[in-house]
């Protein structure tokens, strides 16, 4: 059955190589390394998302405590409902791939993606789709960003590999993806390694 679209917000800035995008709601934030998409035209543009924010409306006015008298956080909104209004919550994220007709390609597209465009959340099917071969690791190794790329790596692998039947397959792939990417670079691939590591005790053998 296909899996309906979860619609994440809209892209209020872009560039070749990622995009930032505005929740619709508060906190909705997808998780780091989830893989989302969104459109320039007919091309689905792919990318993960590797920072999230939470802040006020107003640039360089940071919110103030005010729970010092309530029982709990949610009490905090419950008395002051304008806050939700005051706050915002963005994430970015790095395009790695996009389909252009029935073509997954793990390259840049020819066009970053446009103001106002929807974000959507991937389905299981179009992760799994996505992640049947492993280039898109490449723009991922060689990315400069806020997060740390290693730490982004290993949390896009970690949830990819849910959405496929054989997990622990999919990670010894991306493992050795990794290998002949990190040849040279032998602390950080075990850096890797050990975050993708499968702790199920029914991947163990």
């Amino acid at each position: 059955m296909k899996q309906p679209q979860q619609r994440l917000g809209e892209v209020i800035e872009a560039s070749t190589t990622g995009f930032t995008a505005q929740c619709y709601e508060l906190y909705e934030l997808p998780p780091l390394g989830s893989l989302v998409k969104t459109t320039e035209g007919e091309i689905e543009l792919y990318a993960v998302v590797y920072q999230a924010t939470t802040e006020g409306l107003e640039p360089g006015r940071k919110p103030i405590a005010r729970g010092k008298d309530e029982a709990s956080e949610e009490a905090i909104f419950q008395s002051s409902p304008q806050l939700a209004k005051l706050l915002r919550s963005e994430f970015s994220a790095l395009v790695v791939g996009h389909r252009n007709g029935n073509k997954i390609l793990q390259y840049l597209p020819p066009r970053p993606a446009r103001i106002h465009s929807f974000v959507h959340a991937c389905t299981a099917e179009e992760i799994k789709a996505f992640s049947q071969a492993f280039g898109f690791l490449n723009i991922l190794v060689n990315a400069e960003l806020e997060t740390p790329s290693d730490e982004l790596i290993a949390a896009t692998l970690r949830l990819m590999s849910t959405t496929h039947e054989d997990s622990r397959a999919f990670l010894v792939g991306a493992g050795k993806e990794l290998a002949a990417l990190l040849g040279q670079d032998y602390a950080r691939l075990k850096a890797i390694l050990e975050r993708i590591k499968p702790t199920d005790e029914s991947t163990k053998s």
